[in-house]
């Protein structure tokens, strides 16, 4: 983690003129620390300068910390985080401290600023920037996620028979992600069935899949802190129709399309723009309303993104997924994304499942 400090120190010479970095954002103090703890609250709190690297967190922590956490002290806090974050920094006489906006709530900051003598200094690229490019250690952890995930995705097509409950396949990958070794679901698996496939989030329910459904799944797993992120589209038994094969031919031609636009020098809304003029030319460019992709790592979605305004330049070991979808409203849907790192002349594709039109059930 000393390197990552060290970068960090360097940006804070470079941004906003800055003498310290506060945060108690879970994947950015995960990335800095090596920490894994709940992501949903308020669990630590570090303060990096020029000299310092101090940990702060709560009893239920102290010990993993003590086990997980190098290059910091570590101080076990009784009380308010926030605020004795903010002393802290008046100790060591921090005057303007850098902290990322969009992980503190406004009472949270209010907190913060009372306790603190000094200027916040608002500046949610600093880390964002950081984790963009990964290091190959990094990759290899989201390779081997994606790996574990792909292998229950594989082991788990015999077991789609009829009647089953989308909610019920949704809960069988995420069991075997756990036994598998994963520390759970990247977020909450997708298993959509028949038209319920158009919503492009849709929640798992009691759907029973039919003859003729389109099968939509979108999962990952978090292996080591890091997340994998696919998603494959089938039918079961027969295709629902002509309507449903163009589509899926559709989509899959600006899937390709999209994997073959990536690479070190291009922007993120030049990539987009080809897969969606694929898709635009087709005539179904109106269903197709989201970003043809997002980085992935400690987040299941963080920079840089893939979409119409990102004008972030790609850089060899960005990991992002490629993922046109096409959307019919009471009809049916269909999505394919691979998860892929930037190289100098292309990507490398991290999932392998297949992706020719598949029916299941034969």
């Amino acid at each position: 983690m000393s390197a990552r400090l060290d970068a960090l120190r360097k940006g804070l010479n470079g941004h906003n003129n800055c003498d310290a970095f506060f945060s108690v954002s879970g994947p950015d103090n995960q990335y800095l620390t090596g920490l894994m703890s709940s992501f949903g609250e308020i669990s630590s709190a570090i303060v990096v300068s020029k000299t310092e690297a101090h940990f702060m967190c709560d009893f239920r922590y102290t010990e993993q910390a003590n086990d997980e956490v190098s290059g910091f002290e570590i101080e076990e806090i009784t009380g308010d985080i926030i605020v004795e974050a903010g002393k802290y920094l008046n100790s060591i006489g921090a005057k303007r401290v850098a902290f990322d906006p969009s992980f503190l709530t406004v009472d949270e900051y209010r907190r913060l600023e009372g306790a603190f003598e000094g200027a916040l200094v608002p500046d949610s690229a600093l880390t964002k920037n950081l984790r963009m490019v990964k290091s190959p250690e990094e990759i290899q952890i989201l390779a081997e996620a994606t790996n574990l995930a792909e292998g229950v995705l594989s082991d788990l097509i015999p077991e789609i028979k009829e009647g089953m409950l989308e909610r019920d396949l949704a809960a069988r990958f995420e069991f075997e992600f756990k036994k598998r070794g994963a520390k759970g679901p990247s977020f909450d698996t997708i298993a959509l069935f028949g038209a319920k496939s158009s919503l492009p989030h849709g929640e798992p329910g009691e759907k029973a899949l039919e003859v003729g459904d389109v099968v939509l799944l979108d999962f990952g797993c978090r292996r080591e802190g890091y997340c994998s992120d696919m998603t494959r589209t089938y039918v079961y038994g027969q295709s629902p129709g002509d309507w449903f094969d163009e589509i899926y031919a559709v989509t899959l031609e600006a899937q390709l399309a999209g994997l073959d636009a990536v690479r070190s020098g291009v922007t993120g809304k030049e990539v987009d723009a080809v897969s969606r003029g694929i898709i635009d030319k087709a005539g179904f460019g109106k269903y197709f309303g989201h970003g043809l992709g997002h980085g992935v790592g400690v987040e299941i979605h963080e920079a840089p993104r893939l979409s119409k305004p990102a004008e972030t330049v790609l850089e060899p070991g960005m990991v992002v997924t490629v993922e046109p979808g096409i959307y019919l409203p009471g009809k049916g849907g269909v999505r394919i994304e691979d998860l892929v790192v930037v190289t100098e002349d292309g990507c490398d594709i991290l999932t392998s499942m297949p992706k020719e039109l598949t029916v299941l059930g034969h």
